[in-house]
């Protein structure tokens, strides 16, 4: 596979992620970041050597550059992308792919007339610990999936400033229930609210959503527990699987549970390489523009319901 000339826009604590695997892996050649900091882009160039913009803009002129990575805070997803379309880059846009559902939907159809790819960026999809047990339960191995508990859980990020707990954690298994169920989720049940009288965002947030096949997921978020844990608990007709997303294990339980080997791997690092394959490759990308909006449409779902105490129909939203 050639070498892909790659940029980075937004070099916060997800985009130095973005610079630093990019760095590494083979399949890019790391030309440019862009920041408004001064300090961040000093920092990117002194280590990765990559030519620092203060203006994306002047990043997007490059054209050396064929692909950018969107790591900006989540209200400025759609100007960046909007522009990037217009340079003819292609892009993947950290989750969520959008603010609102009318950006996603314009970012969306401007990267289809443009010929670009828009990929947006569910990295726990990348997980090897999700990969095996999709491919557990793709074997039968707990036979018809029943129900699935996620927990994500801890303390405050200082980077998040511009979006509640249920967009920037909830969004994460969300995506992954769709994934691992291949069902469609029908209506969501939301129940979230913020722990200090000042804060615009929710802190906490537990998510009920129901599938076309009436199985049903449960999803527990929150930035006030003091340590961390990412784990989800799928149940089937014929057994349990386990799922440890920072350990990346797996347990399984029921009448073929077996020990699980996983081989360890960054998950950012296996979705950096599949998008720039599926640029090479000129591919439909893994987690697509219209998968993002899927996500972003679920979240927002609900938070509809719980302002309104009622389940929402994703019908609703259309």
């Amino acid at each position: 596979m050639r070498t892909v000339n790659v940029g980075v826009i937004g070099v916060g604590a997800m985009g130095e992620n973005h610079v630093r695997v990019y760095h590494k892996i083979e399949e890019a050649n790391l030309i440019g970041v862009s920041d408004v900091s001064e300090r961040a882009l000093k920092k990117i160039e002194k280590k990765y050597g990559a030519k620092g913009y203060t203006d994306y803009c002047e990043l997007l002129q490059n054209p050396d550059i064929e692909v950018v990575s969107v790591c900006v805070p989540t209200t400025f997803h759609h100007a960046v992308v909007m522009e990037a379309i217009k340079h003819k880059k292609h892009i993947l846009v950290e989750k969520p792919i959008a603010f609102t559902l009318t950006e996603a939907e314009e970012m969306i159809e401007a990267a289809k007339e443009a010929g670009v790819i828009l990929a947006t960026g569910h990295v726990e999809r990348f997980n090897p610990a999700v990969q095996k047990a999709k491919e557990l339960i793709d074997d039968g191995v707990i036979g018809d999936i029943v129900s699935a508990f996620a927990k994500r859980v801890g303390p405050l990020p200082p980077r998040i400033k511009d979006v509640g707990v249920s967009i920037d954690l909830a969004i994460h298994d969300l995506d992954i229930m769709n994934y691992l169920f291949e069902e469609d989720i029908t209506q969501v049940y939301g129940t979230m609210n913020s722990s200090f009288d000042d804060s615009e965002f929710e802190d906490h947030a537990e998510i009920m959503v129901s599938f076309d096949n009436e199985s049903t997921g449960i999803i527990e978020v929150n930035w006030l527990t003091p340590y961390k844990r990412r784990e989800l608990e799928l149940t089937g007709t014929a057994g349990i699987i386990s799922v440890d997303y920072i350990q990346q294990s797996i347990e399984v339980f029921g009448k073929f549970a077996q020990d699980i080997e996983i081989k360890h791997e960054e998950p950012l690092k296996g979705e950096l390489k599949s998008f720039l394959k599926s640029v090479v490759e000129e591919k439909e990308p893994v987690i697509t523009g219209e998968d993002g909006l899927k996500a972003l449409k679920m979240v927002i779902a609900a938070n509809k319901s719980s302002k309104e105490h009622r389940p929402i129909s994703l019908n609703e939203l259309e």
